[in-house]
């Protein structure tokens, strides 16, 4: 990879830092979820727009109608993540939510066997494994707390599903579209079915509070376009797996903002539970990596034999 002047780890690290805020901003504001998630994409498409018209909105012309299908098809299940992993943080704390939200590596494996019939590995069973036994540890030690918090659990999962969903439904359209088109159709998309559901839930997009339009902009400049966007930077400079395992942690970030912000206390369950979570994805991580570098050299050898790929 080519060198650059800035360390790229310290901007991964901001990133990771950027949407941590995320859960906090979230368990701050006093609108619904939905109408949270609405303005969070809204304002993201505001502030995206100059860009996007100015440079990009031509790329729309080579969009077939599978694309579109697709877009929308990811662009509900986004709106739907975004919905219920709010919701969830009505009823547990920080820590669980994040924490679960991270499941999306082993939900991406298991859609991609569902749907793309790809093997399943010894490996990929024993992440899974591991990452499921950190889930009921931590929803084990929430339901004792109350059944609520794990009703939030439950939803976070859920949350993590259909960001899933959204992730594989965009897999194919990105390798046609830049990212900034992509993302600022399927935000846009989002953004329209985030505005009717909130009109059939009868949830009230104003008047509110001048600080929940802060906090509404916050969650659309801090851990939507300065997160991500430094995410995808740093694709230049370092491997998806890198950023992939650095994304993991999020629920820390995330976990110690509530405690210094929020005052919410981390039980022991959580932190068992999270660790056994980030151990098996991180093998997880580590093992599709060195499967993808094997097929790769595979290819190569057959591509300097002449044999078919």
């Amino acid at each position: 990879m080519s060198e650059t002047k800035v360390n790229p780890y310290l901007l991964l690290a901001i990133g990771v830092i950027s949407v941590s805020t995320s859960a906090i901003l979230v368990k701050v504001s006093s609108a619904p979820a939905g109408v949270l998630a609405f303005y969070r994409l809204f304002f993201t498409v505001l502030l995206m727009s100059p860009v996007f018209f100015l440079k990009y909105v031509r790329e729309l012309k080579v969009i077939t109608l599978r694309d579109w299908m697709f877009s929308i098809l990811a662009g509900v299940f986004l709106a739907f993540h975004f919905i219920l992993w709010f919701e969830s943080l009505n009823y547990t704390s920080v820590a669980s939510s994040t924490v679960l939200v991270t499941l999306q590596p082993l939900f991406a494996f298991i859609g991609a066997y569902l749907f793309f019939q790809e093997k399943l590995t010894g490996k990929a069973i024993i992440s899974a494994f591991l990452a499921v036994s950190g889930s009921i540890i931590i929803s084990w030690g929430d339901f004792r707390i109350s059944g609520s918090a794990l009703w939030g659990d439950v939803l976070a999962l859920a949350a993590c599903a259909l960001v899933t969903g959204y992730l594989l439904f965009g897999e194919t359209i990105r390798k046609r579209l830049s990212l900034i088109t992509y993302t600022y159709l399927v935000y846009a998309i989002s953004s329209v079915v985030l505005f009717l559901y909130a009109l059939i839930r009868s949830e009230s997009l104003g008047p509110y509070p001048k600080e929940d339009w802060i906090y509404f902009l916050l969650l659309a400049i801090i851990p939507t376009l300065l997160g991500h966007s430094l995410f995808n930077w740093s694709l230049k400079w370092l491997s998806t797996s890198t950023i992939s395992m650095a994304i993991l942690f999020e629920p820390i970030g995330a976990s110690i903002l509530a405690y210094w912000l929020l005052a919410e206390k981390v039980m022991i369950t959580q932190v068992i539970g999270g660790f056994v979570i980030m151990i098996g994805i991180t093998y997880f991580l580590i093992e599709e990596r060195k499967l993808k570098r094997v097929i790769q050299q595979v290819n190569e050898v057959k591509k300097n034999e002449g044999l078919p790929l």
